[in-house]
């Protein structure tokens, strides 16, 4: 009924992206797995999906004194892209400003660094410092 007094008044109504949804979903499963696997290897999880008007960082975690950022790259079988190749240049530059924001707005001073966790069929990789600070 909602719905046909919103089309008779003019207002479209718009259907969920059922392909939005699925990547959305990928996307979320492979920061679980992240996580996961970096608790796993000692890391301390301080926060996820850390927002600003440029950008997110998935996941903020330490690993002893060192605050590490880290990009999840997830992707299913099919593509001709590997999920660390899909961090572009462009891609490098925003995580390093984010990486820049992020230390400045909680006062941070010691040592960090920017990973990358690239899931797919052929399982997890962890790539150490894998972007730049600019």
């Amino acid at each position: 009924m909602l719905e046909r007094a919103r089309l008779a008044r003019g207002k479209a109504v718009r259907e969920p992206n059922k392909q939005v949804d699925a990547r959305a979903g990928l996307g979320r499963a492979g920061e679980d797995r992240a996580a996961a696997y970096l608790a796993k290897q000692g890391y301390r999880i301080i926060e996820r999906n850390w927002r600003t008007s440029f950008g997110e960082l998935d996941i903020v975690a330490s690993q002893g004194a060192t605050l590490v950022l880290v990009e999840v790259r997830t992707r299913t079988s099919g593509r001709d892209v590997t999920p660390e190749a899909s961090v572009t240049a462009s891609k490098q530059r925003r995580l390093a400003r984010l990486g820049e924001a992020y230390v400045a707005r909680n006062s941070y001073e010691g040592d960090w660094r920017i990973d990358v966790i690239a899931i797919d069929q052929d399982g997890l990789r962890h790539l150490v410092s894998a972007i730049e600070q600019q």
